[in-house]
């Protein structure tokens, strides 16, 4: 099968998937491309789809869109994945609210609890408005976050 999209690193490209192996400089996944990259290079051992995928434990497909990541989307794209644009939910708690959370908690427990605990944090911010609803581990990440 006559391959469409064709590898053919720069040597600063060569460079930096051969630094990016030999010090497993980032994911796993990283490394991974790095080497498949390497391998599928028309200038060094331009070895098959088929090849690669079995040296690799992965899917030909994979390597195909490997391949045709390089060529659309270029180097930076195809070494280190596609980076998403918005994060998949949006955040509970913007600045005003962070700030409100901190006040709450910097302030005085109701009465009967001698501290504050995130349920209560949480449920204190429900009842003020300031949320709809909010899991303890979102009142526990932002206050480690900004403390």
């Amino acid at each position: 099968m006559k391959k469409i999209y064709r590898v053919r690193l720069t040597a600063v490209e060569q460079a930096t998937c051969t630094q990016v192996i030999k010090q497993l400089a980032g994911s796993s996944q990283k490394v991974r491309r790095a080497q498949m990259l390497l391998k599928a290079d028309v200038n060094g051992p331009d070895w098959p789809d088929s090849r690669i995928a079995e040296a690799f434990n992965c899917r030909r497909q994979t390597v195909e869109n490997l391949r045709k990541r390089l060529v659309s989307d270029g180097f930076e794209v195809a070494l280190n994945g596609k980076q998403r644009a918005l994060p998949p939910r949006s955040l509970k708690l913007d600045g005003e609210g962070e700030a409100k959370l901190i006040a709450l908690r910097l302030g005085s427990p109701p009465a009967g609890f001698g501290h504050w605990t995130l349920r209560l944090l949480g449920d204190r911010l429900i009842e003020l408005g300031v949320v709809d609803s909010i899991s303890p581990e979102t009142v526990r990440k932002t206050l480690k976050k900004t403390v």
